[in-house]
């Protein structure tokens, strides 16, 4: 496919997404599907315009000065391709399968309008509803921390060193342009492409096969870290899903203990079972969404969960979601954390750890989530997660936000990662 004919795909996905109220992911597998021909490169091209558009569509909307999605494609493409409106409507003639040549209309607006004259809620990428929350948590400097979230993401590894070392998964996927992580201790990152370019399929790779490393990104390995499980002790993942952060702890633990990864959905459940296998796992014991735990209550030295969140944190990578986020559905995630806190909460022994993690910046389901946790539970304090990245860490790799060294916040801006949230309580001896 020429150019033209990917700039009308990519019009034609927004439109149906718009249309259908259905994902991203969706729309572009359904796109696929009815046009057979489009090479894995074309679908590629398409995928890129289409999430580009998404990550940055309030801003170019602006630009444009219209929410048609003809005008967001266009304009993402002269925004963020480097294109300009003449390059644009020279790739377009001659091509039949291409949209209508730029208006002279459509022109001027991208010529003429100034991002610097917008709303900050534009400026910043994203929903008006959802601006007081980011600069209640991020101050002055808000905005650029939003904006860190329309840029495209990279493929972060995380070496299971129960097989192998960073070293050796490097010199495996060389092809593939991996360097080692910033902070992470044993990831591996390839940085994202532009334009058209395409990931690398690494999961396709014999070094992925035989178990050598998961796709987990950089700051879910790092919390993974901050939980600070030892080898040998009794652990809980209490909001386990597909298990990611089970491996992880699974590879810190040295294959010692056990790591007991409980979910209430046994859909989600689903793909830890050959996670586990591939990874040579062998402390870990998955438990049913209707299991008997009654023998784990205040038997656990830590407890975590990656709890239910607006994932906020993963804008990045799912833009969409940025902008099906309603006020709604906050309240009803926060609903959600408060239930699997308190549910979670008696598996802690005395003088044992309870983690809370969210892949959210928002204050609701952070900060005041904890505090609201620690008033309602006396034998709960919180620690600092503070103290254990400057162990872990050091102190000359880049920093999360933090206000007072307690939890910590990691960001696209901050530390490269997506945004995960952190905090870690002790349960008092009794």
């Amino acid at each position: 496919m020429r150019l033209g004919g990917r700039v009308q795909a990519a019009i034609e996905v927004l439109s149906d997404m718009e249309k259908r109220k259905r994902p991203a992911s969706e729309a572009l597998k359904a796109w696929g599907l009815d046009h057979r021909f489009a090479g894995s490169g074309d679908r590629s091209a398409i995928g890129n315009i289409v999430y580009d558009a998404l990550r940055n569509r309030a801003s170019t909307h602006y630009i444009m000065d219209s929410d048609k999605t003809r005008r967001l494609v266009l304009g993402t493409l002269m925004r963020f391709w480097d294109f300009t409106p003449d390059s644009l409507n020279a790739a377009f003639e001659g091509d039949k399968f291409a949209p209508d040549p730029l208006s002279q209309k459509e022109i001027e607006a991208f010529t003429t309008r100034n991002l610097k004259d917008a709303p900050e809620h534009v400026q910043a990428d994203i929903p008006e509803w959802l601006a007081p929350s980011f600069q209640a948590n991020f101050d002055e400097e808000w905005i650029a921390e939003a904006q860190a979230f329309t840029k495209r993401p990279p493929v972060d590894l995380r070496v299971n060193t129960l097989k192998a070392n960073r070293s050796k998964v490097a010199k495996a996927l060389h092809k593939s342009g991996a360097v080692e992580t910033v902070i992470a201790r044993h990831g591996l990152r390839i940085p994202a492409g532009e334009g058209a370019s395409r990931q690398p399929n690494v999961q396709a790779d014999a070094a992925f096969q035989k178990g050598w490393f998961e796709i987990q990104d950089e700051g879910s390995q790092i919390v993974s870290d901050l939980i600070f499980a030892r080898p040998g002790e009794q652990v809980m993942d209490f909001c386990a899903g597909a298990g990611g952060k089970t491996l992880a702890l699974a590879a810190t633990m040295e294959n010692k203990g056990q790591i007991h990864a409980y979910d209430t959905d046994k859909q989600r459940l689903k793909p830890i079972y050959e996670r586990l296998k591939r990874a040579g796992i062998r402390n870990a014991q998955v438990h049913a969404p209707d299991a008997d735990l009654s023998d784990l209550v205040g038997a656990m030295d830590r407890v975590f969960v990656d709890a239910p969140c607006t994932g906020t944190g993963t804008w990045r990578r799912r833009p969409d979601a940025k902008w099906k986020l309603t006020k709604e559905s906050l309240e009803t995630r926060l609903t959600e954390q408060e239930e699997v806190l308190t549910e979670a909460a008696p598996f802690v022994k005395p003088g044992g750890f309870f983690v809370y993690i969210t892949c959210s910046v928002l204050p609701e389901e952070n900060e005041n989530q904890i505090a609201s946790f620690l008033e309602d539970n006396t034998d709960f304090e919180l620690l600092s997660a503070g103290e254990v990245w400057q162990e872990i860490f050091g102190f000359d790799k880049p920093q999360p936000w933090s206000a007072d060294m307690m939890s910590i916040t990691l960001t696209p801006a901050s530390t490269g990662t997506d945004g995960f949230f952190f905090a870690v309580m002790g349960r008092k001896k009794q």
